[in-house]
């Protein structure tokens, strides 16, 4: 295997070399690319030795040395990238030695288009452990059940907290069905979860399959300024930010021609209940009242799903 590991790089300096070293463990490992996104601390110092150090690790800036975010900074990586297969790793988390034990084994068959794994959690201070546990726990990220890969997108759309979850942190792909199959890779439109808005579309072009689910292949660091965490947590509006990520999803399922008319609809309902949870409580009453009148699947799919009726008052 010929594995290119992309590292985004924003506010890190504590944490990135750990990342990149984590990675240099294994040959497989072609080589690790770095996007410093402008970080206010002193990551790009830390990256600049770290190049030096180590033949395979590249270091890389947008064109105009700005801070674009975490989506157009994979894309960057990717672009620049020379690898057979493609990994993702968060600057401020790690992998551990059996990250890509069952890849392996598994990229011999070539219709295996891609493999994700479990993800495990570690927090990095006291602080981060008290303020976050109860979030994250001790538990793995990741999908309860092997599923085959036609069932993986719906499982992810339809099934929501029963089928479980997969970390890009856990998800290696083969380069060259990503790049043919996917007209967009990350959306430079979304600040947030534009990784689970590409993890939807990746699988739903190409065919991912299990890998080591019962044990954790990577780890996220749980940290004070960790930015997914401050949302997962509720300091920032979870709602709001879902809105803009199932809206990107409505229009993307909407201009695809493969998409089933039921899955769509679907989608349409998803977005539209992140809309009401997210509105003021006079408006929300209005917009369930017309939900309840003219599309009742609305309410029932979205607003009182387990995963969201503690967010909508």
């Amino acid at each position: 295997m010929k594995i290119s590991v992309i590292i985004p790089i924003y506010n890190a300096e504590r944490f990135v070399s750990q990342a990149v070293e984590s990675a240099l463990q294994f040959d497989d490992v072609y080589e690790v690319i770095l996007i410093e996104d402008k970080s206010p601390d002193n990551a790009l110092e830390v990256c600049q030795q770290l190049a030096e150090k180590y033949d395979r690790v590249r270091l890389y800036q947008h064109p105009d040395k700005g801070n674009h975010g975490a989506g157009p900074s994979r894309n960057l990586g990717i672009e620049k990238s020379a690898g057979d297969f493609i990994a993702f790793l968060d600057a401020d988390d790690y992998y551990l030695p059996n990250r890509f034990d069952a890849e392996r084994e598994l990229f011999k068959n070539p219709d295996v288009e891609g493999v994700y794994g479990a993800l495990g959690v570690h927090y990095y201070t006291e602080k981060a452990k008290e303020q976050y546990y109860s979030l994250f726990e001790d538990k793995l990220t990741t999908v309860y059940k092997r599923y085959s890969p036609k069932d993986v997108f719906l499982g992810q759309i339809h099934m929501l907290g029963s089928f479980g979850l997969f970390s890009i942190d856990a998800l290696t792909i083969r380069r060259e069905p990503m790049m043919k199959k996917m007209k967009v890779l990350f959306r430079t439109s979304l600040r947030l979860h534009q990784d689970t808005d590409f993890l939807f579309r990746l699988s739903f072009y190409l065919d991912l399959y299990p890998g080591i689910l019962d044990e954790a292949v990577a780890v996220r660091g749980v940290h004070e300024n960790n930015r997914i965490t401050l949302v997962d947590s509720k300091k920032i509006n979870p709602a709001s930010t879902r809105v803009l990520l199932w809206k990107e999803v409505e229009n993307w399922a909407d201009d695809e021609k493969k998409m089933p008319d039921d899955v769509k609809q679907h989608i349409s309902r998803m977005h539209r209940s992140f809309q009401i949870a997210n509105a003021s409580t006079v408006n929300k009453w209005g917009m369930i009242l017309k939900y309840l009148v003219t599309d009742y699947k609305s309410i029932r799919s979205g607003l009182y799903n387990i995963n969201f009726r503690d967010r909508l008052f």
